[in-house]
């Protein structure tokens, strides 16, 4: 609609730089004037030879109709005034369309999309809660399941682009992320000054694609966020506007990045021989395309099904047992508040991914079967860190499943009930009796619920902050 609109106002600008009305020029291209209007009010789409007939009846060319900009700044406040009262923001008020005729001054028009656009911050802003993204996380999560977390559209796209820099087999190079980058008209930046609040920076009008400099050893972290960035551009994605939008796009561009890193075929086949030889280990795909351990977890879990015909679970569990990140197909019960979200909920001591944390020894994936009200399943874990934590990795298939696995021999099981609270969470009754009203803890207080998302363009991008950046870098 916004493109119709911007054509319209083309035509109107060019035929009052001709001078000519409606109806002198719907008589040079033989249409009713009714019909221009129409055109010029961007509520009917011409035909292009129309369009051609347009062009040449006020001496311009197609090009100079089909331009996307708008033609002058008042052009640019009515477009933007009409989308303002076509969307749901506005449609809720029950307030009356205003239209910007030529009574209406540029200053009024001014203040009035000035309003829209703060109207529609504040909307933006009321909806950037925790319990808007946990319910939006948990509906993505669903909807993920339902297609065993593989997303044949955007498989499509990263091997096009595969192909065309010339990739075949081996781990991604820097070099040919940078080309794919080029092939889209921008040229990858490392600065040390990015917004507290960015990842990367994408300046289309310039053409850069900016990034931090660190990075975790392999390279994986600036690869990964190129080829995220560049994700955006390939998959068209506009500024966020709900938190299930921005989750949406997030989850789309680490799939790109993933299937970059582990295309497609050559992943499926490391992992048909590994079957082959009953010796899958996240480790050694993980090692075969140098990238994090959670990375080849969760690619696993977009071959696993469809081309390996297993189901499967994935955890990402902080040191305090919270989950952060959980996926799963085969049946595996995961912990959940009452609204259905995962994230932040306490998963059993018994299973894998906090019996991990007791070893000594972290270097190596630890193995046991996991006994649970669901069924058994085998389980392989690795411990991570991070800047700010301890976290394990953990994938999990159904115990039938377990003979395609290395460690498939490990003697360590460990019977759960959860979520029967005598399990794990409800103290033993002789340790209650003996120390309930005896000790007292000062309790850590979790920082982050006391730190909504800084103002500025969902879903917290400090908006000073970044334009004050490409501003800067702009020069350069």
């Amino acid at each position: 609609m916004s493109d119709l609109a911007t054509l319209g106002q083309r035509i109107r600008h060019f035929r009052g730089a001709s001078g000519l009305t409606l109806d002198q020029l719907g008589g040079r291209v033989g249409v009713a004037a009714s019909q221009l209007s129409l055109v010029e009010n961007g509520r009917r789409e011409p035909r292009l030879s129309l369009l051609g007939s347009i062009a040449e009846a006020l001496d311009v060319p197609v090009a100079a109709l089909l331009d996307p900009a708008p033609p002058t700044e008042r052009a640019a406040l009515e477009i933007e005034l009409e989308s303002a009262q076509a969307s749901p923001v506005y449609a809720g008020l029950g307030l009356p369309t205003l239209r910007a005729g030529r009574s209406m001054s540029d200053d009024t028009l001014r203040a009035i999309v000035g309003l829209h656009r703060e109207l529609a911050r504040r909307s933006r802003e009321a909806i950037a809660t925790p319990e808007e993204a946990r319910r939006a996380n948990t509906d993505l999560r669903a909807w993920m399941r339902t297609r065993d977390n593989h997303l044949p559209e955007i498989e499509a796209i990263a091997e096009e682009q595969l192909s065309a820099v010339g990739h075949t087999t081996g781990a991604l190079q820097h070099r040919e992320v940078r080309e794919m980058a080029e092939r889209l008209g921008f040229e990858l930046v490392h600065v040390g000054d990015l917004p507290h609040s960015a990842r990367s920076v994408t300046d289309i009008e310039n053409g850069r694609i900016y990034l931090p400099p660190a990075s975790v050893p392999g390279g994986h972290g600036l690869r990964s966020m190129a080829l995220q960035a560049i994700a955006h551009r390939l998959l068209e994605h506009q500024a966020p506007t709900s938190y299930a939008q921005f989750l949406r796009q997030r989850l789309e561009i680490n799939y790109f990045a993933a299937a970059c890193l582990m295309p497609l075929q050559q992943s499926v086949d490391f992992l048909r021989q590994a079957k082959a030889d009953r010796n899958i280990a996240i480790e050694d795909f993980r090692d075969a395309f140098g990238t994090t351990h959670e990375s080849a977890a969760l690619r696993f879990t977009n071959i696993a099904t469809p081309h390996l015909g297993m189901t499967w679970h994935f955890l990402r569990v902080g040191g305090d047992g919270a989950v952060s990140k959980a996926y799963e197909n085969d049946g595996l019960r995961l912990p959940v508040d009452v609204t259905g979200s995962t994230e932040g909920e306490l998963v059993c001591r018994r299973w894998a991914a906090r019996r991990a944390f007791d070893r000594t020894n972290r270097t190596t994936e630890y193995y046991q079967y996991s006994d649970t009200p669901e069924g058994s399943f085998f389980e392989s874990t690795q411990i991570g860190t991070s800047a700010t934590e301890e976290f394990s990795i953990t994938l999990g298939v159904p115990f039938a499943e377990s003979k395609w696995f290395r460690g498939r021999e490990t003697t360590t099981r460990e019977q759960s009930r959860c979520p029967d609270a005598s399990c794990c969470r409800r103290p033993p009754q002789e340790l209650a009796e003996h120390w309930s009203g005896k000790a007292w803890t000062s309790a850590k207080v979790h920082a982050h619920i006391f730190s909504p998302l800084p103002s500025g363009t969902f879903p917290g991008v400090d908006d000073r902050e970044l334009y004050e950046f490409l501003e800067s870098h702009s020069a350069s």
